[in-house]
């Protein structure tokens, strides 16, 4: 682990009020050092600069504290959605160590690299699954299981929520980390939050800690059951999103 790493991982951190100790630290070297040797032979990430990494994958990734300031200290079930190279699924688990963490990808060969890390970080209560969101989300031992679902997958709100909705729990919460522009997608998704039975509660908008890049996170509550219709089959939320 190099000096140049530690200091501007913690200097961004301190941002994030988050302290992380050395073998932590030691823990995401390792992470991005896997990430970048494996990517050299398949595609998990355009992003391969140390300093790029950290602030884009690694400390965007534990921005969730903003919105959920008790992550330290519960013990909560999250699914990461369309995890790829395990964003923002593998940093919250290195940084609070008690949550129970799954990870879903629809690519097998993201789930290797990701049991790699895994192993290679001696991690434990954090699982990779192989599947597709739509199938998934009625599988019985993944619907409606997880306090939260979050996904940094590239999609509109709408075909995201019909993605992530169906794994949280009533009582639980959705929350996407989107780009700083939000408006205009939130109010095209607010019905199908709504047929999903979920409500947005808050939105929290910030500058990504060393960087100029402009994010949202947004805590949408699962207030109701969801309908049996959803998620609807593979290939439909993205083709035909809830309006």
């Amino acid at each position: 682990m190099t000096d140049v790493f530690c200091e501007k991982f913690q200097n961004e951190l301190s941002l994030l009020s988050i302290n992380l100790e050395k073998n932590q630290l030691e823990q995401f070297y390792k992470y991005y050092e896997i990430l970048v040797e494996w990517n050299k032979v398949m595609n998990l990430t355009t992003i391969t600069e140390m300093e790029e990494v950290i602030s884009k994958h690694f400390v965007d990734s534990l921005s969730l504290v903003k919105i959920l300031d008790d992550l330290g200290t519960e013990v909560y079930s999250i699914i990461d959605v369309g995890t790829g190279a395990g964003f923002p699924g593998i940093p919250l688990k290195i940084a609070y160590p008690q949550l129970k963490i799954t990870l879903m990808d629809s690519l097998n060969k993201r789930i290797n690299f990701l049991n790699e890390v895994i192993n290679n970080l001696s991690l434990n209560d954090i699982c990779a699954i192989h599947g597709r969101a739509e199938d998934l989300g009625r599988d019985i031992n993944h619907r409606e299981r997880y306090d939260f679902c979050v996904s940094r997958a590239v999609a509109n709100l709408s075909t995201l929520s019909e993605y992530c909705m169906p794994f949280v729990k009533v009582g639980g919460c959705f929350i996407p980390y989107k780009s700083g522009k939000i408006e205009e997608e939130l109010g095209e998704a607010k019905h199908a939050i709504f047929l999903l039975g979920g409500k947005i509660e808050d939105t929290e908008r910030f500058l990504l800690p060393g960087t100029e890049a402009e994010r949202s996170l947004i805590k949408i509550n699962k207030v109701n059951g969801i309908s049996k219709k959803y998620p609807r089959k593979a290939g439909l939320p993205s083709k035909e999103p809830l309006k």
